[in-house]
């Protein structure tokens, strides 16, 4: 009995972390792709994209801004909690094109 007892408490300890591992996402664009699909006017909205912080302005015009590529700003009026060098993907909600950048709002994704 304290046999079947030990299997199933192992059985029910495999399933757990199985079901509880983490999801990959694939980033649909990287910044670079992303920047040159926009330059030939695509739609990228709802789109996710591999980003690479190249700065971080917290207290530009349109609030927190993650630099990225040659003309691309990911802005949000929240705090991403991202430093220079991090890695994220995100979900491209709106993309406006000003004075030669693109301003971008994002969810994490």
């Amino acid at each position: 009995m304290k046999k079947i007892k030990i299997f199933l408490a192992f059985i029910v300890m495999v399933l757990l972390v199985v079901g509880c591992g983490s999801k990959v996402t694939k980033a649909d664009y990287t910044e670079t792709d992303a920047e040159t699909a926009l330059n030939k006017g695509d739609d990228l909205e709802g789109k996710t994209v591999k980003i690479k912080v190249t700065a971080l302005v917290p207290d530009s015009a349109f609030g927190y801004n993650i630099q990225t590529g040659e003309h691309l700003n990911f802005v949000s009026p929240e705090n991403p909690k991202v430093k220079e060098g991090e890695e994220l993907i995100v979900k491209i909600t709106k993309v406006t094109s000003t004075m030669g950048s693109f301003i971008i709002t994002y969810e994490k994704v």
